[in-house]
């Protein structure tokens, strides 16, 4: 039952269903009316008509208001007009075709979920609507006016990736977003933060730009350096020197502790077909011949730009190719967890005993608990049974007889070198150990790790040096005096900005906050298919925050 205080001004006369909505017939409560224009109260009726505006849905069904409204005289002498409609600004506005409450219903659900999927909500919850009358909505809230920050985190977000760019502003004392910025170039930044004279912290990437940024725009402000950022430049750096060395260290032999294998655990993938081995040996002339390509092309003279033109190869290939000491094999793939580790006991004790047949195997371990196809069976048994005539093969012919012993990509090697030694899966360790046989990565990665351990450790809040900061002069000594190029352009690049990179280190101020809003921000372009002006997006990033 609807009553007569659901509806603000208005006094209900009747209800009833009309096809599949609910129609409520009412009319003004007052006597009177007062002009717009003049403010002159007047009772005197010229006309009566009907609005009929869309309301909330009750119990599940659309409504539809009948609204009487009644047309007054204005009788004031000076006043251009000489009727005007009864006013209920409570319920409606002026010409609206809905109630105040339902334009607020459905603007919050554009907020939450956008314009398309906004529209099949709403159609669903009674107050139908359409994808640009929800946009229209969204577009109208004025967009809240924050308090003066203090502390504000900086980080650029991708308008269409790889073409345009934008800022996004956090508040990391308030923990939202505060602006959204139409570029990333340091002259915008700058002028936002000249406008904020009340920012104290900045925290940020590595970015250079938004370094000059804060240094010409908030000058006083101190600059914090992410610490996440720092330890991804970090594996980032080892990533490119382990690109270039992983040839030798491939050639270092596995220590005689063994390759860090759980017990059961098969000791290569299984072996592949002929087929899959050809297109294989394609797969590495065609490479081969890429990176003689452009190292005579760098031994040249040609810069990385001109090369990749020229060949068409990514940037990052080219300068793998030609920073290589040697050709960077792809990395021998180490065979994953199978569901038949469990039964190769089984399976090897059966096969020694005589018996090949793989179905018959496959049966036994199926009645054991095995979930898997007989396929699995069949290429163990293949590899294993007296007759190997299909599988056969010469050895010239394999890509094992060209590679040697599994180690990993530099990827991961990259990844095993930042992590702490205790976390450190048995096989990680074993290709850790392995590598440390070489000098020049023994020396990395004991700077590696000292640098990631400072970095944690003030991060982290656990066992922070007395001396953050000397522990990092320190290490910037030694590490631009190791040898390696790489290494020594990063740490060159921490002592630059050595002001925010000791500030991360000896506060507690970081950028994570910022991240976590870009990951937001991403879900919200991409609910609506990246199609999202950037006045849509801004408007849904700081209205719903």
């Amino acid at each position: 039952m609807i009553l007569s205080s659901s509806l603000p001004g208005c006094t209900i006369e009747r209800v009833f269903r009309h096809t599949d909505h609910l129609v409520v017939i009412a009319h003004g409560r007052r006597c009177h009316g007062r002009c717009p224009t003049c403010g002159t109260p007047s009772s005197a009726v010229h006309s009566r008509y009907d609005r009929r505006p869309a309301d909330l849905p009750s119990m599940g069904q659309p409504v539809t208001l009948r609204l009487r409204i009644r047309r007054f005289y204005c009788h004031h002498p000076a006043c251009r007009r000489r009727t005007f409609a009864e006013p209920l600004p409570r319920l409606i506005p002026p010409r609206a075709r809905r109630t105040r409450r339902l334009a607020q219903a459905q603007t919050r659900i554009g907020l939450a979920v956008g314009g398309e999927a906004g529209a099949r909500l709403t159609g669903h919850l009674g107050m139908q609507t359409s994808p640009d009358t929800i946009l229209r909505l969204v577009h109208r809230l004025p967009l809240p006016r924050a308090n003066a920050p203090r502390a504000v985190g900086i980080d650029d977000w991708a308008i269409r990736k790889g073409r345009s760019y934008g800022t996004l502003l956090v508040d990391l004392e308030r923990r939202c977003p505060i602006d959204l910025l139409p570029d990333r170039s340091g002259a915008t930044v700058a002028a936002w933060l000249r406008r904020h004279p009340s920012i104290q912290i900045v925290a940020r990437d590595r970015s250079t730009e938004y370094a000059r940024a804060a240094t010409a725009g908030a000058p006083a402000a101190l600059q914090v350096a992410d610490r996440w950022h720092l330890l991804l430049n970090l594996r980032q750096v080892l990533e490119r020197w382990l690109g270039r060395v992983h040839g030798r260290l491939r050639q270092l032999p596995p220590l005689a502790s063994g390759d860090g294998r759980q017990p059961g655990e098969r000791p290569r993938a299984y072996r592949r077909s002929a087929a899959e081995i050809a297109v294989s040996l394609d797969s590495r002339a065609r490479r081969l011949a890429a990176y003689e390509d452009v190292r005579r092309r760098h031994l040249a003279g040609e810069t990385l730009l001109a090369i990749g033109r020229a060949t068409g190869l990514a940037r990052a290939t080219v300068r793998k190719y030609a920073q290589a000491e040697s050709f960077p094999e792809r990395a021998i793939r180490r065979p994953n967890p199978s569901r038949l580790d469990p039964y190769l006991a089984h399976l090897e004790q059966r096969m020694a005993e005589g018996c090949e047949n793989a179905m018959a195997l496959w049966r036994e371990i199926r009645r054991q608990g095995f979930a898997g196809t007989h396929r699995q069976v069949h290429r163990f048994v293949a590899e294993r049974r007296t007759a190997r005539k299909w599988l056969s093969q010469p050895a010239s012919t394999s890509t094992e007889a060209i590679r040697p012993s599994p180690i990993a990509s530099p990827k991961q090697l990259a990844w095993i070198l930042v992590q702490p030694l205790a976390t450190l899966q048995p096989r990680a360790a074993a290709d850790l150990a392995r590598i440390r046989q070489d000098p020049e990565a023994a020396r990395i990665a004991d700077l590696a790790r000292r640098f990631t351990m400072l970095v944690r450790a003030c991060g982290l809040g656990g066992d922070r040096p007395a001396d953050p900061a000397s522990e990092l002069d320190r290490w910037l000594l030694e590490t631009r005096n190791c040898g390696v190029a790489a290494l020594e352009t990063f740490a060159a690049g921490l002592a630059q900005d050595g002001a925010a990179v000791r500030a991360a280190l000896t506060t507690s101020w970081s950028n994570a906050q910022a991240e976590g809003q870009i990951s937001r921000l991403k879900m919200l372009k991409r609910t609506m298919y990246g199609r999202a002006s950037f006045a849509l997006l801004r408007s849904r990033i700081l209205i719903a925050a």
